[in-house]
């Protein structure tokens, strides 16, 4: 069974909860066959590590923190996920490189 790659972590999460009977024979029968082995979840793990969010940091004018801080609060959301999304949309609205 190949695993695509995907776009999100909740696609992601979706695929693996989808095909877990599936996943689970797979397991299954490779154990029986003897295919099973050392590092493969550690190297997955890494794998995925590898593929997470990069740290960053920026910095932001008082004003603009301080705002974006009272709509978060008022969205009912961390404030980070909030300047995670204003800068994510951004993105998506600009044309590809």
């Amino acid at each position: 069974m190949i695993v695509p790659k995907f776009e999100s972590e909740d696609q992601e999460a979706d695929w693996w909860f989808e095909n877990r009977e599936l996943l689970s024979q797979e397991f299954q029968k490779a154990a029986a066959e003897g295919r099973l082995g050392r590092g493969t979840v550690m190297r997955r793990m890494a794998e995925a590590q590898a593929r997470k969010e990069m740290d960053s940091s920026i910095q932001l004018d008082s004003a603009d923190a301080s705002k974006a801080h009272a709509v978060a609060a008022r969205k009912g959301i961390p404030y980070q996920t909030y300047i995670k999304t204003l800068i994510h949309e951004a993105l998506e609205k600009e044309p590809a490189a």
